[in-house]
């Protein structure tokens, strides 16, 4: 048939037609909401550039529990600043340590939340880098030694499960992480405990706030040597059929909006959950250009979270879960 009998326009004359014949449905339910836990009293530290992103100490970080739950969201990210990191990210697997600790509360005000525990050591490294670093005596160069650091990955991961995380985010991308995590927690009796993996993690631009917000920035070179080439779309495939083999419950991409074509090459190849994380500079840049009045934020941010959706994401991690919760509700 060809115009006019075929009119593409008659399933677009209202609001509710339009509701009718939607293909991608954006929900609550999709969202996960990340958070930062720091140390200290009465602390609600906003991050200068993400707006509306706080630091929160543990006596503070109830009342942003209660909205998340209010809101309708089931699921948080946890990230954790420690008071003090070493070379070797004690920290991180401390029994008392502050995501440990934030686990155990969040536990107890909303039992029913699905806490997602991030597992890496760059927030509790004095050196920034998401491993232990070797340095070589005779040149002095400095490496993250990839198997030394599984070692202390796993502890980490099994501190997060026995604290109540009920999934583990290993974020690292040292290679045969999952594989490590996944024996590690079903030795230490937590078989049920699901392994969302990183799988497809860039080197990118994208997280300088982050960096800021986790403190985690590098002291001295780069993170190239083992996070992903932004050129590369053939290996993503390759790192997440690796996670595949190795036990993940759940695969992702980080970032999201520069790699809408990697989340769907997973969801085309893969029959696991995908994941996308909507990272800090893809936020903070519709935060800042709303703020200048030359966006409608709220119209931007549906229709980004919902693009994501339609590539290819199951879940999204998000720092606009809260806002966009309360637009999906017309509010």
């Amino acid at each position: 048939m060809s115009f006019p009998i075929t009119r593409h326009r008659r399933l677009r004359r209202s609001a509710a037609l339009r509701s009718m014949v939607r293909e991608t449905q954006l929900t609550v339910n999709d969202f996960i909401y990340p958070l930062f836990v720091t140390v200290g009293n009465d602390v609600k530290e906003e991050i200068p550039s993400m707006p509306g992103v706080y630091h929160f100490s543990m006596d503070r970080l109830q009342e942003e529990i209660e909205k998340v739950v209010a809101s309708g969201i089931q699921s948080i990210l946890l990230f954790g600043v420690p008071a003090t990191k070493d070379a070797v990210a004690s920290s991180a697997y401390d029994h008392n340590g502050i995501v440990q600790e934030a686990t155990r509360a969040i536990k107890s005000w909303a039992p029913q939340l699905v806490i997602v525990a991030d597992t890496c050591l760059c927030q509790f490294t004095d050196h920034g880098h998401c491993g232990v670093v070797h340095h070589d005596d005779e040149t002095g160069a400095a490496e993250v030694d990839n198997d030394s650091s599984l070692a202390l990955l796993v502890k980490t991961a099994i501190s997060q499960a026995e604290a109540g995380a009920d999934i583990i985010a290993p974020s690292n991308m040292m290679d045969g992480f999952v594989s490590a995590i996944r024996e590690g927690l079903d030795e230490a009796g937590f078989e049920m405990v699901p392994v969302m993996s990183y799988s497809v993690k860039y080197a990118s631009a994208y997280y300088g706030p982050f960096r800021e917000a986790a403190h985690s920035t590098p002291q001295f070179g780069d993170r190239k040597t083992y996070q992903m080439d932004p050129a590369n779309v053939r290996e993503a495939l390759r790192e997440a059929e690796s996670d595949v083999l190795e036990g993940a419950d759940m695969l992702m991409v980080k970032p999201a909006l520069a790699y809408l074509d990697v989340l769907r090459m997973l969801k085309e190849h893969f029959d696991l959950p995908v994941v996308a994380y909507n990272v800090s500079a893809e936020y903070s840049m519709v935060k800042a250009a709303a703020a200048n009045g030359w966006i409608d934020e709220r119209a931007v941010v549906l229709e980004t979270l919902t693009g994501m959706k339609r590539a290819g994401a199951d879940i999204i991690i998000t720092y606009h879960a809260l806002d966009a919760a309360r637009w999906l509700k017309g509010e």
